[in-house]
């Protein structure tokens, strides 16, 4: 068996977990604005990021323009550059990516009750969002209860 060579399957499969049209949507709700780096090339930009590890902003954008041809065949996404990467970064809204994170797990957790119940635990997932403070890891800094930061 020969295997499949820069194909990107196990982003584009992760990929086809995201409803359609969501991420398109949320962009629209949060208000960010796009020209040439759209909402969900960013989003398959940070997918790949933690995906293959990458270590800086430079492997990012390096790795997805060699890979330009299979990342167009998911979503129609362009490779980033390395300033629209980072400006992307600095200035989108966190707050998507948050909401788009609950909005696929709901979605999952509804297509699929075995997702929650099965083999994995995870006690701090619940099936809904959570509305406590202190329980959703962002990149803000919080108060908790106490003082701390």
């Amino acid at each position: 068996m020969n295997p499949q060579k820069h194909n990107m399957t196990v982003l584009a499969q992760i990929a086809r977990w995201i409803p359609d049209r969501i991420v398109e949507n949320l962009a629209r709700k949060h208000k960010i604005q796009t020209r040439s780096f759209s909402a969900d090339s960013h989003v398959m930009a940070m997918l790949y990021a933690h995906l293959a590890h990458s270590l800086s902003l430079n492997d990012i954008c390096d790795s997805l323009h060699n890979h330009a041809g299979p990342l167009s065949q998911i979503r129609n996404c362009t490779p980033p550059s390395r300033n629209g990467l980072s400006h992307a970064n600095k200035t989108r809204n966190a707050d998507m990516a948050e909401e788009l994170f609950w909005r696929v797990y709901g979605t999952l957790a509804k297509q699929y009750p075995e997702f929650l119940t099965s083999s994995r635990n995870y006690p701090r997932l619940c099936s809904h969002r959570p509305s406590g403070a202190g329980e959703v890891v962002t990149g803000r800094t919080m108060t908790l209860p106490g003082g701390s930061e």
